[in-house]
């Protein structure tokens, strides 16, 4: 049986007054690893569009998407997942984090934004993050082996 093709996604890069949007995509806190917010991508729609409706669905913010700014693949070495994540700087144009939000799939429950000082002390995917949200241009991050 042929391996599955890579699932695309798309995540935000949503900096405020200095601060980088991270949520905890594991359910009943069983992991400590933060992300950008996004997710994967419904045939039929553009990635933009894909990526407004993830961020709102986990943060309830409105958001603009702007340009992409990194490319990061995920992938397992000792399995078949491979995931191409595809991140856009955005904007907010509406709402604020509310602890009360329930993402409506129940993946992401906590939500923040932090300085680059209290995200070096978070355990972060994809490494480059960081480096693309405090930076400037497009990064390319090949094949960095899933964290579990």
């Amino acid at each position: 049986m042929p391996a599955p093709s890579p699932r695309l996604a798309a995540r935000a890069v949503i900096l405020r007054d200095n601060r980088l949007l991270l949520v905890n995509a594991y359910p009943d806190g069983r992991s400590d690893l933060w992300c950008a917010p996004g997710g994967g991508v419904a045939p039929g729609t553009s990635l933009p569009e894909n990526l407004a409706r993830e961020v709102h669905e986990e943060t309830g913010l409105r958001i603009a998407v702007g340009a992409p700014c990194l490319v990061n693949e995920f992938h397992d070495p000792a399995g078949s997942f491979h995931q191409v994540d595809i991140y856009f700087r955005a904007t907010i144009l509406s709402g604020t984090l509310d602890a009360a939000w329930q993402d409506p799939e129940g993946i992401v429950t906590e939500r923040r934004f932090v300085t680059r000082t209290e995200m070096a002390r978070l355990r972060v995917k994809p490494d480059s993050l960081a480096q693309v949200a405090w930076g400037q241009g497009l990064l390319y991050d090949p094949l960095e082996p899933i964290v579990r």
